[in-house]
This record gives C-alpha cells, structure tokens and sequence, in this order.
C-alpha cells in the first residue's frame, strides 16, 4: 500500500511560502508529519488559537466530542483573511472521534461556509475544505 499522505498531499491543502496558518483544535493525537511538513511548506510555525492578527489560512483539527463544530467555524472566520483557506481535519472512518460528511457540512452551512472537497491527509486524518458562499458575506 503507498501512503499519499507525504508532502504531494499538504501541497493539495494550496498554502503557499509566507502565508500564515492558525491552528485549531492541537491535541497529542495531531499527525505531526503532517504539522511539520505544513510548516516546511508555509516557512514557519502555525499560529494557535489565541493569534489576533490576519491570517491567511486555518486548519482545524476536530473530533466528535470536541464540541459544537458551526461555533468553532464562525470562530475561525475572524481574523482570516478574505479568500483565506479553511480545512477541518478529522479523523477518518473507523478511527476514534471520526466526525461524518454530513456533520461538517451541516456545521459550515450554518456558519456561512460549505464543504467542498474532502482527502485522505494522513495515515489517520482526512481533510475537508470549506469555502465561502459568495454574496452576502
């Protein structure tokens, strides 16, 4: 079996070099490999929760008993960036704390947001992103 999680699949989450990332949601069960190679990628560390400046992108990592997913992603939205990137990482299916399509989508829907593509990440996270609505916002 060939692992697709290496740097090809942080490449696909579309950060570039000086952007900067917040974080959310860092717990001991995150995918290091992946944290690090996204700070390779960006050229720096990821931000945490408490940065009050504008980033350019977010990475949640969320679990099914992490709380109420649409409050954390009206959360996130407030120092992003416009056209900034949103990705909820989760656990995959089958893995502690997997939290189903659906649920994210309902939750970005009420936050103003909407799931749009979702990939395996790494060996046990999937990602989701999320986009804008468009008008209105």
């Amino acid at each position: 079996m060939t692992d697709t999680a290496g740097p090809s699949g942080v490449d696909r989450l579309g950060f570039a070099p000086g952007n900067v990332v917040q974080e959310f949601g860092w717990s001991e069960d995150v995918d290091d490999d992946l944290r690090g190679e996204l700070e390779e990628l960006v050229g720096g560390e990821l931000v945490d929760e408490d940065y009050d400046d504008v980033t350019d992108g977010v990475i949640v990592w969320f679990r099914e008993d992490d709380g109420d997913l649409t409050d954390l992603l009206v959360d996130v939205q407030t120092v992003l960036d416009d056209g900034g990137l949103i990705w909820v990482l989760t656990p995959k299916p089958g893995r502690t704390g997997h939290v189903g399509h659906n649920d994210i989508q309902e939750a970005a829907t009420t936050a103003g947001l909407h799931a749009t593509s979702t990939f395996a990440i790494a060996p046990d996270w999937s990602a989701t992103k999320l986009g804008t609505r468009g008008r209105g916002r």
